[in-house]
């Protein structure tokens, strides 16, 4: 133990020491201290080494204590330390999890945008992500049913650019004069503060109904889009900005994150069960990755409009609850973001963070969305009561680019500006203006209209978007959404409620209706509320957002193993694993040694990660059992047999060689799954359950091709972990059939 410890230490003392080409990085350095520097003393926050940090200082004896002194300077300090180490968490957006990278361009932007940091292809610009939930507190869990932050400080020569985007290009309302009636429909009802961290009551649906204008973001928090399997399978979107570029030409403008690794989201019993048994699920997900080496990537891409264009479309192109269909409007991939550093401090980097959808550089602007525009002061305000007036001072906030302004003063300010003026124009004719040509210029908009409390008409089509993401789901997405609207229904207790949101869902489609009528308690409908125009947009399906080529990268794979273990099998699947980037983890009935089979209880034996009480299927994307006496052992042990069961009811891909065959098949073995027969070398594959009952060592090698249909039995195995899960299992029903 005492060298793991000393192997840890000296790894984050050489990563501490390491030259970087980042330059946040380095303007961080500055105020980076190493909490595991041996050489280093305790002192007071004034620097003076504390010889005695465990005891007050008292009147005191050998045979008993007395009173305590205030003469403590390093206790009293300490103590007051920690009665102020919190600030007050986001009202929304509270707990988060983020990580540092870098954005680099394919192709230039120079035809719609001046903005170096989308038209300079030689930069490396540095960034720093952070994820989040929106309604829970900071102590609630990762995997629940929620929008996801998804917010971007792009560090640029030119100053800091915030996007401040969401996993969902759609938000529940068209003013920001709603946000705060939205967020407290959606937080825990006041008079019992209950439900943490959900969706599934009252007040919030009560909302949805009353204003329609919610309809068809609920309809992408009710799918698969509200219970990502990581941050690092899930998409971000920007607002409608504007970009204006060398020519004083302006564009509307969205943003778009597509993930390389694809778009992958839990089933719901699984994201349920991970919110008691791994909370921290998305976070140590993040961190696991990128301390692997495995660097998530997101390709950057725009969507432009011509100001020309503006009324050419059925809806307000600036209607924050509309996307803009990709049929309609293309997505130009142009760049790609990668996460390759994990922070070295929470408090001081993912909570200090602070976003502005206002915070721009020249050739990029905002749009006259009404979201949008109220967001701008929001952001804005919500800094000076969480950070204080010079929030932007903090490290993880101030700019790699030079700061200079004759703003002062206020609580908390550390930068030192020497000289005797702090006014513009002075004597000196110090710290002028930039020129336009350097600096940030409004874009010279012409805007007509009277001052009214007014939404333009098409911002009251509330449903035809809404019936263009159901039409375009899946049938397993669909079955999903049925099932989440069905829970979340059932957990309102006022009839009006789930009522109403059966006649709103009738607006969309009847049979949805009927359906979520059933589970909810409501009466059926007969009759649809509107008629469904039967349009649909491919890319509002996650099915169509898979990676380039098939991976099985930063995939969790729990090899099943007690006594007795074949190793030709376990050697040979593990190491293909690792060859392919996946995570594999060996799970026993302990965390002491476990022996193969004819292997001598003196030998060194295999150390699983885990055992099998430790951790639960819910935690990897797949599990392997492979053959060996050791199977008789866990055929006898009921959380093995769960294990089996609860991977095949959460669709996940399961492989089995020799004697491993009995198992999956024992805990598996319902009306239409097929298993490799005894004796026989051919692989089978049914519904992504993969079992082989003699195998070779030429199974197992290295070297994967992962395309359907392949004869390997480690080619198949894989490339069914890389489809994330198989749903054709859950649609034909095979799933119900097994009890987890």
């Amino acid at each position: 133990m005492s060298s793991t410890i000393a192997n840890g230490l000296q790894k984050v003392i050489n990563m501490d020491g390491a030259a970087s080409s980042n330059p946040k990085l380095d303007d961080l350095a500055r105020n980076t201290t190493n909490s595991v520097d041996q050489n280093a003393r305790i002192t007071t926050e004034q620097g003076t080494k504390v010889t005695n940090t465990d005891d007050w200082l008292a009147v005191a004896s050998e045979n008993r204590p007395g009173p305590q002194l205030l003469d403590d300077f390093h206790g009293r300090e300490k103590i007051h330390k920690f009665d102020h180490e919190r600030i007050p968490e986001r009202i929304v957006h509270a707990r988060g999890a983020a990580a540092f990278g870098t954005f680099k361009l394919y192709e230039s932007a120079a035809d719609v945008t001046k903005a170096k940091v989308l038209t300079d292809t030689s930069r490396t610009t540095p960034v720093f992500l952070r994820f989040s939930t929106v309604l829970g507190s900071r102590g609630s869990g990762d995997t629940v049913r929620d929008v996801r932050g998804f917010a971007v400080k792009f560090y640029t020569e030119e100053g800091n650019w915030d996007i401040v985007g969401n996993d969902i290009p759609v938000f529940f309302i068209q003013d920001a004069i709603k946000f705060s009636d939205l967020i407290h429909a959606g937080k825990p009802e006041p008079n019992t503060e209950v439900p943490q961290a959900q969706t599934a009551h009252n007040n919030f649906w009560d909302f949805q109904f009353l204003h329609s204008e919610t309809t068809h973001m609920f309809m992408w928090t009710q799918s698969d889009r509200g219970i990502p399997r990581s941050y690092r399978m899930m998409q971000g979107f920007g607002v409608a900005d504007t970009l204006d570029n060398d020519k004083g030409e302006r564009v509307f403008v969205k943003f778009h994150f597509t993930p390389t690794l694809g778009v992958h989201s839990f089933v719901w019993d699984e994201a349920l069960k991970l919110a008691g048994q791994d909370p921290d699920f998305h976070r140590k997900d993040l961190y696991e990755a990128i301390s692997n080496g495995v660097y998530p990537t997101w390709k950057f891409g725009i969507q432009t409009l011509k100001e020309s264009q503006q009324d050419d479309f059925d809806f307000d192109i600036l209607d924050a609850t509309k996307v803009w269909p990709e049929e309609l409007v293309p997505v130009r991939y142009i760049g790609e973001l990668e996460l390759n550093r994990n922070v070295d401090e929470y408090f001081t980097q993912t909570e200090q963070v602070a976003f502005r959808t206002d915070q721009l550089v020249p050739g990029i602007g905002f749009s006259d969305d009404p979201l949008l525009q109220g967001r701008n002061f929001s952001y804005l305000d919500t800094q000076l009561s969480r950070l204080g007036i010079n929030w932007q001072e903090l490290p993880i906030n101030r700019p790699v680019c030079p700061v200079m302004n004759h703003q002062r003063d206020g609580q908390s300010r550390h930068r030192i500006t020497a000289g005797p003026v702090n006014y513009w124009p002075n004597r000196f004719s110090a710290i002028p203006p930039a020129e336009p040509e350097e600096g940030y210029v409004h874009y010279p908009e012409k805007v007509d209209g009277w001052k009214l409390k007014l939404k333009s008409k098409k911002f009251k089509d509330h449903i035809s978007q809404a019936q263009l993401f159901f039409n375009s789901q899946a049938p397993h997405e669909k079955a999903h959404m049925i099932a989440a609207l069905g829970f979340e229904l059932d957990h309102c207790d006022d009839p009006v409620v789930y009522n109403r949101i059966v006649e709103r869902l009738c607006d969309i489609d009847l049979e949805l209706a009927q359906a979520v009528a059933e589970k909810a308690g409501a009466p059926t409908p007969t009759k649809a509320g509107k008629p469904n125009h039967g349009k649909k947009s491919a890319a509002l399906s996650q099915t169509h957002f898979q990676p380039s080529e098939p991976t099985i990268a930063s995939r969790r794979v729990a090899i099943l193993i007690a006594d007795g273990y074949d190793p030709i099998a376990y050697n040979g699947v593990l190491g293909a694993l690792k060859a392919a980037k996946a995570f594999p983890f060996t799970i026993g009935p302990k965390r002491q040694a476990v022996f193969a089979a004819g292997e001598s209880k003196s030998g060194k034996g295999v150390q699983p990660d885990h055992h099998f009480e430790g951790m639960r299927s819910t935690m990897f994307d797949s599990i392997f059992v492979p053959g060996g006496e050791h199977i008789q052992t866990l055929k006898q042990n009921g959380r093995v047999v769960h294990w089996v069961r609860e991977a095949f009811g959460h669709l996940k891909a399961i492989g089995a060689t020799g004697e491993g065959v009995e198992l999956v098949r024992m805990a598996c073995a319902v009306d239409g799954m097929q298993f490799s027969a005894t004796n026989s070398h051919d692989v089978v594959d049914s519904y992504g359950v993969v079992t082989i009952d003699t195998a070779t060592p030429e199974s197992f090698t290295e070297g994967l091709k992962m395309v359907k249909g392949v004869k390997r039995f480690i080619d198949a195995y894989a490339y069914n972990i890389s489809q994330h899960k198989n749903y054709q299992r859950e649609l034909d029903g095979l799933s119900s059939l097994v009890a987890y």
